[in-house]
């Protein structure tokens, strides 16, 4: 037995804590429910999108990284890029966040 939790309740879990801080979620794309990857995409005001994914550290563990930020002048950048993602990963979780210092919710001090 693994000490990961599985996805579908990972992304509730998300959707609460960005209800109880005011803000709101929703599930872009529903991937495999017990080990799907997660992309959580975070907004404040439906704007400024940063993409976050756990990325491998040396001691083993995984972190939330901002891999990707929108840029305000050519937005659909960000959307092709998480299209190709979905069409490599089957199993991929897309989650968008749109909540005031929404690096928080994902025990992450670290802005793009």
């Amino acid at each position: 037995m693994t000490g990961r939790l599985p996805a579908h309740l990972e992304v509730s879990g998300l959707i609460r804590r960005a209800s109880a801080a005011g803000g709101f979620a929703m599930v872009l794309r529903k991937g495999e429910p017990d080990a799907g990857t997660i992309l959580i995409v975070l907004l404040e005001n439906g704007r400024n999108a940063r993409l976050f994914e756990r990325i491998p550290q040396a001691d083993g563990t995984r972190k939330w990284a901002c891999t990707r930020q929108e840029d305000s002048e050519n937005k659909q950048d960000f959307a092709d890029y998480l299209t190709r993602r979905e069409g490599r990963d089957p199993d991929l979780w897309v989650v968008e966040l749109d909540v005031a210092q929404g690096e928080r919710l994902i025990g992450n001090g670290d802005d793009c």
